[in-house]
C-alpha cells in the first residue's frame, strides 16, 4: 500500500469551518495546536468529532491536525467530524 502523504479536506456546520490535516500516524488530535481533550472539554463533543473513525474502525491509524474558528463548540465539533469524514472519502 502506498504512503498516505497528507489529505486536506473542510468541514461546515452552522457557522464553524474547520479545515482538516489527515496523516498516516498513532492516532494523536490537535484542534488549534492544542490536544483534543483540551479543546473540547466534553466527552459528548470529542465523540461528535471522531465519530467517523469509529464507523468506519480506523482509531488509532492516522493522525489529525485541524484548525477551527466560527460557531461554537457544538456546531465546531460538528465541523470537524465532516472534515474527517470527507478526509476519509
Amino acid at each position: 500500500m502506498a504512503q498516505l502523504e497528507a489529505v486536506l479536506a473542510t468541514g461546515r456546520r452552522k457557522e464553524a469551518v474547520a479545515r482538516v490535516r489527515l496523516t498516516e500516524g498513532s492516532g494523536t488530535v490537535t484542534v488549534n495546536k492544542r490536544p483534543i481533550e483540551e479543546y473540547f472539554r466534553t466527552e459528548t463533543l470529542r465523540i461528535i468529532a471522531l465519530q467517523p473513525f469509529v464507523a468506519t474502525k480506523l482509531q488509532g491509524k492516522y493522525n489529525v491536525k485541524v484548525n477551527v474558528f466560527g460557531g461554537g463548540p457544538s456546531g465546531q465539533a460538528g465541523a470537524v467530524r465532516l472534515g474527517i469524514s470527507r478526509a476519509l472519502v
